[in-house]
Formats: structure tokens, C-alpha cells, sequence
């Protein structure tokens, strides 16, 4: 590959790398065609971007970048192929789902909400991060949850004062 490529390549990386939130990196390389097809289409379906990459090449895309990646460094070895997601447990839950079948792909490290998790023991601890759209679930169902108490406690006691104060003393 020559020089001018290489650094085209470096810069699609990088600029990939800023527009996701969180990427994977993971171990690919023993798949067969059909099982990899198979890994293609459901990240496609999760919206998750997977892109086959040379290491020296995102080494030197992440160190070209503002964020300090150096604790991904040691992990790049072998080949790496990088799930990017906007959806910080999507790709963890994917591997999850298709390392019941195979042992691959095999998480090596990952980069969620600007944490590194760095090895394969750290997949159920990203399959239970939550997203921004669980998160603003859960809170908007705490803060629904008083409204909805005095909502049916005036609709119990039909709409009486006297209905209100018997329930709400109840409880």
C-alpha cells in the first residue's frame, strides 16, 4: 500500500472513530463466510458499522485524535475488526448473542461513554450498560410515578374530598 493510501485510510478511520460514541474491538479472523455474513447482517439490522482494519493503521488513526487511547494500544494485536455503534451495549449484546453459537467474535476491548474496557470478562458488564433512551425511560417513569399516585387516588374515591383523604390516609 502506498504512503498517500495509508494516510487516506488513517483519516477515514479517524473520522469514523469521531462519529460514533463507542466502538469494539474484536476478533474476527477464524469465521467462516457464512458465519461472517451472518455477523455483517445483524449488525447492519442493530445499526452498528463493522469495519476490518490493520492495526498499525488505527493505532496510528487513534493517535491522531484528541482523546488519549493508549490503554487500547496493547490490544491490538492480531487481526482487529471494529464494531462502531451510537448505542453504547448494542455491539456487546450482538457478541453476546453470537458467542452462544461460537466463541467468536471475541471481544478484546471497547471504548463506551469515554471508559475502556479493556478484555473478554468485561462483556457482561457492557451488556448491562444502559442507553440514552433507557436511561430517559427509566427516568421519566420515576418522575410519572407521584403524578399517576394522585391521579388515581382522586379518580378512586370518584371526585369527592372526602374520597381523596380516605384513599390518600390509606395508603
Amino acid at each position: 500500500m502506498r504512503k498517500e493510501d495509508k494516510s487516506t485510510v488513517i483519516e477515514q478511520i479517524a473520522d469514523t472513530i469521531k462519529e460514533y460514541n463507542c466502538f469494539y474491538l474484536t476478533e474476527t479472523a477464524s469465521l467462516d463466510a457464512e458465519k461472517t455474513s451472518a455477523l455483517r447482517r445483524a449488525c447492519f439490522k442493530e445499526g452498528i458499522k463493522l469495519m476490518v482494519v490493520k492495526n498499525t493503521l488505527l493505532h496510528k488513526a487513534m493517535e491522531s485524535l484528541d482523546v488519549d487511547y493508549s490503554p487500547l494500544y496493547e490490544t491490538l494485536k492480531g487481526s482487529t475488526t471494529i464494531m462502531f455503534s451510537n448505542v453504547g451495549n448494542a455491539p456487546a449484546k450482538l457478541i453476546k448473542e453470537f458467542t452462544k453459537t461460537s466463541d467468536l467474535p471475541a471481544l478484546k476491548a471497547a471504548y463506551v461513554e469515554e471508559s475502556f474496557y479493556i478484555g473478554a470478562n468485561q462483556l457482561d458488564s457492557l451488556v448491562a450498560i444502559k442507553s440514552k433512551n433507557e436511561l430517559i425511560a427509566d427516568v421519566i417513569a420515576l418522575l410519572q410515578s407521584p403524578v399517576k399516585n394522585v391521579v388515581s387516588a382522586l379518580q378512586s374515591g370518584g371526585s369527592t374530598i372526602h374520597g381523596v383523604l380516605q384513599t390518600l390516609s390509606e395508603r
